[in-house]
């Protein structure tokens, strides 16, 4: 392929991932992203009885019973000339393991906040991440056609909660049954609210320039001396617009809009596209790896079992960092000792809706079937000096369990049942220290996984299991590999386990046990975090 039309098609590519605290409408949001991307025609609503379709992303039976999403979701979609890959991942808490994972595939990141609530505690935490990565934040902020807080407040309490200065591009004209519309700040146009037979239907868009007469009329005397005021004191107090801020994310573009109605998502849609960079260097051992580089690379970080009831399935999910996929192509699978292989089945999604594919680019995100050899974070490449990504951060489970079959005679099913679900990433897998498969300990990072594991195992597998509630909560992992585990004296609340891999760690019941603990055995070093 002619570099120059490689080029023009990684140009194409943008890649994002959706935030937010759970209920804010992150996967409304992406519904209607796919709408105006001619995805689908009709948008389905998370919620609600009116529109009571399960929206595209949230495929899994156990998320359409308790209507969230617990897993992330890969769409593709066409829109202006642009490819866009968005990335859904589940706002609850108890799966931002899962997030946080996904952050890593994404050059940028939308956060979706409910006007009526400003920023929440799981935004907070997902924010960080984005922070620690420096990728570019834009905010929208959602369900503008419900009361919410005064517009200042909102901005003002993102910036302080999470350290970063907002631009809003455009301007809410009030809020719940009195929201008229939005003000666009760069082309000074009054955008006006309409009707979408509940956000199913793409609105009719009227536009009304700030300076005309018949503004006043039409939003009402009182909203629209109050819009001008606002725009007065916006161009004064608000921080500019900067490109190379927001692309630093050290600056957030901020708008504002209802996407259960599909108000304002639009406009949203196509500013993302003016602000945003087609897919940008990657770092690996051997410095950044440029996406216009002719020799294909990718790296893992994502693994789903049994998207499809009817086939044993496992998906490895690639995000592709440099030049093109080719259907069929030989590639070098790195952590599997530079092994050569061929990719097979590799299709994009639409939520449950696959399609081969026969060639993807830099930024594109594919998903390849996985006979049980991939693991997050591994590399795939074509390169002939192999190289590796940097790694996944695993992060550490707060909440831990004994896991017992009630059948003795599935044995099989259910080592090979918690395997596959463990690799996905949701669930970590330890055993006693020097103990084999006898006794496993579950840890998650929040007890909704437990659940999740319950009914993946007896739906799935068909394996029936007991949870046993363990009373420890901190874990830590033993760095440099000349420990001695017998030797090792901790505190009465220390347990000595070890993963899949044969690495020991510890867990505690009490934080301070973890002072002790290092205090009695000099020379010994723990880490919180751990790396796929």
């Amino acid at each position: 392929m002619i570099l120059a039309d490689l080029r023009k098609e990684i140009e194409k590519r943008r890649t994002f991932a959706i935030i937010s605290h759970p209920d804010a409408g992150k996967t409304t949001l992406t519904e209607k992203f796919l709408l105006y991307g001619g995805a689908i025609n009709l948008a389905g609503s998370v919620k609600g009885k009116a529109t009571a379709r399960h929206a595209v992303s949230d495929w899994m039976e156990i998320e359409k019973e308790r209507g969230i999403s617990v897993t992330s979701s890969v769409l593709q979609f066409h829109y202006g000339g642009y490819c866009i890959n968005i990335l859904d991942t589940p706002g609850h808490q108890d799966f931002s393991e899962d997030t946080y994972r996904t952050l890593m595939a994404a050059d940028s990141a939308v956060m979706v906040i409910d006007g009526s609530k400003g920023v929440e505690a799981q935004t907070r935490k997902l924010f960080k991440v984005c922070v620690m990565r420096h990728i570019p934040i834009f905010t929208f902020i959602n369900k503008m056609d419900r009361d919410a807080n005064d517009t200042f407040d909102l901005l003002d309490e993102i910036e302080k909660e999470l350290g970063i200065a907002t631009c809003p591009v455009n301007w809410p004209i009030g809020s719940g049954k009195n929201f008229k519309g939005v003000y666009d700040r760069n082309k000074k146009e009054v955008m006006l609210y309409s009707d979408t037979q509940k956000g199913t239907k793409e609105g009719e868009e009227t536009v009304i320039p700030v300076e005309d007469a018949s503004l006043s009329d039409t939003v009402g005397q009182e909203n629209y001396e109050k819009l001008l005021e606002e725009i007065e004191l916006l161009d004064g107090a608000s921080a500019m617009f900067d490109q190379e801020l927001v692309s630093k994310g050290e600056l957030s573009p901020v708008f504002f809009g209802s996407a259960l109605t599909n108000f304002g998502v639009e406009t949203f849609l196509k500013h993302f596209l003016e602000m945003t960079f087609s897919p940008l260097p990657r770092r690996s051992d051997q410095g950044d790896k440029d996406p216009f580089d002719e020799d294909f690379s990718a790296f893992v970080f994502k693994i789903q079992a049994n998207m499809n009831k009817n086939h044993r399935d496992r998906i490895a999910f690639m995000r592709i960092c440099s030049g093109k996929f080719t259907a069929g192509m030989e590639v070098t699978h790195v952590q599997g000792g530079n092994k050569k292989m061929k990719l097979s089945q590799p299709q994009q999604m639409m939520a449950q809706e696959r399609k081969i594919v026969e060639e993807a680019y830099a930024g594109d995100i594919i998903g390849v079937f996985d006979p049980g050899i991939f693991s997050i974070g591994d590399t795939i490449l074509t390169a002939a000096k192999p190289f590796q990504f940097e790694g996944i951060p695993t992060f550490a489970p707060e909440h831990f369990a004994r896991v017992r079959q009630v059948d003795t005679m599935k044995r099989k099913q259910f080592v090979k049942g918690i395997m596959q679900i463990a690799q996905e990433g949701a669930i970590q897998i330890f055993q006693e220290y020097g103990m084999g498969m006898e006794e496993i300990i579950v840890g998650v990072v929040g007890v909704l996984q437990f659940d999740v594991l319950k009914y993946r195992l007896a739906n799935e597998y068909n394996v029936e299991i007991r949870l046993e509630n363990m009373p420890h909560e901190h874990i830590r992992w033993i760095v440099g590999n000349g420990v001695e585990m017998d030797r090792l004296t901790g505190t009465s609340d220390m347990k000595k386990i070890q993963d899949l891999k044969g690495n020991p760690l510890l867990i505690f019941v009490n934080e301070w046990s973890v002072g002790m603990t290092l205090d009695r055995n000099p020379g010994l070093t723990l880490e919180e975090f751990g790396r796929n």
